[in-house]
């Protein structure tokens, strides 16, 4: 992990198997399928749910800060812990959580490289049992909107010069189908934003579920036009896919300016008057 420009927002499944019960330290599944925290998880993890946990239950939005603090207290996480977040999915919805930390401020927070996927390929111990964790005080920064697009931020950047990154499939990148199967959350059109490169958020993941190394990232993504001295807004279809994408370009190759689009083709596929590519 030497190689990556911040090697210290990954641990490997062994570190976690060592560390993950350290009281400094708090273990958080968020996945796709929710349902997998209940049927298995690694000992000590809390479980989030992206859909009730993680985003404002009346508006279209992330968590407020308030409502933040609220579900990292009671999961007894202080402003000095570790958060070590995995999931399912290559770690879709962990990385989304990374970047709600990281808009918060939360300073020491991590991904188990590989996730869910990978500590199920080396046949390591999941259990039932909940965790019961003391709530705490916890505190959040004011929102860091550095490393977030909104609609209008994007409208304004569009053909600008800037990095645009569409980590959706080939298929909905086109516009032949506007979400993957089983997906609810859909847009009005299908295609893309102009100007955007197709770059698949799981181009960066090895079979195992890790990131593939900093020489192979670096030519995925230089390849394909994204160069590090130029803005970058990553966008998806809600925006976990483009959390992915966000976190190997701004901690796994250290380019200086990311932005994660969340509201990304729900939104601007169903904006009237919006421009699109197919």
């Amino acid at each position: 992990m030497a190689e990556y420009a911040h090697p210290e927002v990954l641990v490997s499944t062994e570190w976690v198997a060592e560390h993950g019960s350290d009281p400094s330290v708090r273990l958080v599944e968020v996945d796709v399928d929710f349902s997998l925290y209940e049927q298995g998880h690694i000992s000590g993890a809390v479980g989030w749910n992206w859909n009730t946990d993680l985003n404002d239950q009346v508006r279209r939005d992330i968590l407020s800060q308030d409502a933040f603090e609220n579900l990292a207290s009671k999961a007894g996480i202080g402003n000095d812990t570790t958060v070590v977040l995995y999931g399912d999915a290559n770690n879709w919805f962990a990385a989304w959580a990374f970047w709600q930390f990281k808009i918060y401020g939360h300073k020491d927070v991590r991904l188990v490289d590989g996730g869910r996927k990978k500590w199920e390929l080396e046949g390591r111990p999941y259990t039932q049992e909940l965790p019961g964790y003391a709530a705490t005080r916890y505190q959040a920064s004011q929102a860091d909107t550095s490393i977030r697009a909104l609609r209008d931020y994007v409208a304004s950047h569009v053909n600008n010069g800037i990095n645009l990154v569409d980590v959706r499939s080939p298929d909905e990148f086109s516009g032949k189908v506007i979400a993957p199967p089983g997906l609810s959350e859909t847009a009005q059109r299908g295609g893309h934003i102009p100007g955007a490169a197709n770059i698949p958020w799981a181009l960066a993941a090895n079979e195992d579920g890790t990131f593939k190394s900093a020489d192979a990232l670096r030519a995925l993504y230089e390849g394909r036009g994204v160069v590090a001295n130029k803005e970058t807004v990553a966008y998806c279809r809600i925006g976990e896919r483009s959390s992915h994408t966000w976190f190997v370009l701004k901690y796994l190759l250290g380019y200086p300016d990311v932005r994660n689009y969340d509201g990304s083709w729900t939104e601007w596929g169903s904006v009237v008057g919006a421009p699109i590519e197919r």
